[in-house]
C-alpha cells in the first residue's frame, strides 16, 4: 500500500503529521510519497530532513498512490482532485486549516484517522462533478469541478446577462453579477454564501443560484443533475470569468457555455463513524447555545 500526501507550503502543515505517518509507515509497512514542493518545504524548515519519495505531476501520483491524504482544508482539496483526476483514487481530507466540509478530520485526531485508513476501516463517499463540455475553453483536460461552475462578471464591472437553458428549454435571463451551479458537495460553499440551499451529498441534483441579481424575486432553484444546462452570456463589457472550483479563465462576450455532471466521481474517506450530518452539526454549530 502506498499512501500519497498533497499539502500546501504553509506552516499550518507541521512536519509532525509527516512524522507521525513515517513511524506508522515502519509498524504497518506501507510506503510513502510526497508531494515535491511540499516536501522541499519541509526539508528547507526542518532540522531533521525527511528522505522520502515524491511526486510533481498527477501521472505520477496515480502511478504509484493508493490513497491519498489531503492537510489543509478545502481549498486543499480541490486541488488534490487537479492530480487525482479520474482516478478514483480515495482521498482523506485532513483540516489543518479553519472551516471544513471536505477536510472532515480534525487535525487532533491525525494519529488516529491514520489508524483507521491503514486498517481500511473507513468508506467511500463518492461525490458527483461538474464539467464543462465547450472545447473551446481554456481548461482542456481540466473541464471539471467538485464544488461549482461559476459565471462572473470582470472585477468591478457592470452586471451580465445569463440566459439560461435546461436541456434546450429557457428558464431565466439572470441580470446580475454572476451565476453558481453547485453540486450537492459544493452547496455548502459559495452557494451557500449567496443564499443557496444545502443538499445532503447523494441528492443528485445541481443549484442555480444568482449572485447579487438585479432582481430581489430571483431566487435559487434546484435542477436534477441528469439535465444538461446551457447559457449565453452577454453584457456592456467584451469578457467576463468562468471558474470551475478555484480555476478561472476569461471568456468572450456573447460566448455560449454548457455544462452537465461528469461521468466519473471523487472518491471521499469516510472514517468509521464519520457522517455528514455530524460534520453539518459541528461546522455550523446547530444546537450550540452561544448565549451562555
Amino acid at each position: 500500500m502506498t499512501i500519497a500526501v498533497y499539502a500546501r507550503n504553509t506552516k499550518d502543515n507541521y512536519s509532525s503529521y509527516i512524522e507521525q505517518l513515517i513511524v506508522l509507515a515502519e509498524i504497518e509497512k506501507f510506503n510513502i510519497v510526497i508531494f515535491k514542493p511540499y516536501l522541499d518545504f519541509l526539508n528547507e524548515s526542518s532540522t531533521i530532513p525527511f528522505k522520502i519519495k515524491s511526486y510533481a505531476t498527477s501521472e505520477e501520483l496515480i502511478s504509484v498512490a493508493d490513497v491519498v491524504i489531503s492537510l489543509g482544508g478545502d481549498g486543499t482539496m480541490l486541488e488534490t482532485l487537479v492530480f487525482v483526476r479520474k482516478s478514483g483514487i480515495p482521498v482523506l481530507g485532513v483540516n489543518t486549516g479553519r472551516l471544513g466540509f471536505l477536510a472532515t478530520v480534525y487535525k487532533e485526531d491525525f494519529a488516529k484517522a491514520l489508524q483507521l485508513l491503514t486498517k481500511e476501516k473507513f468508506t467511500l463517499d463518492k461525490r458527483e462533478l461538474i464539467v464543462l463540455e465547450n472545447k473551446q475553453s481554456e481548461f482542456d483536460n481540466l473541464n471539471y469541478a467538485l464544488n461549482e461552475f461559476t459565471i462572473h462578471k470582470k472585477e468591478s464591472s457592470a452586471m451580465i446577462n445569463i440566459d439560461t437553458f435546461v436541456d434546450g428549454v429557457f428558464l431565466n435571463s439572470y441580470f446580475a453579477d454572476g451565476l453558481i451551479v453547485s453540486t450537492p458537495t459544493g452547496s455548502t460553499a459559495y452557494s451557500l454564501s449567496c443564499g443557496g440551499p444545502i443538499m445532503v451529498p447523494d441528492s443528485e441534483n445541481f443549484i442555480i443560484t444568482p449572485i447579487a441579481p438585479h432582481n430581489l424575486n430571483v431566487r435559487p432553484i434546484i435542477i436534477s443533475n441528469h439535465k444538461t444546462l446551457s447559457f449565453k452570456v452577454s453584457g456592456r463589457n467584451e469578457s467576463f470569468n468562468v471558474s470551475l472550483d478555484s480555476r478561472s479563465i476569461t471568456l468572450k462576450n456573447n460566448s455560449e457555455l454548457v455544462i452537465k455532471k461528469a461521468d466519473f466521481k471523487f472518491n471521499l474517506i469516510n472514517l468509521e463513524g464519520q457522517h455528514f450530518f455530524e460534520t453539518l452539526r459541528n461546522k455550523l454549530l446547530w444546537g450550540i447555545d452561544k448565549r451562555q
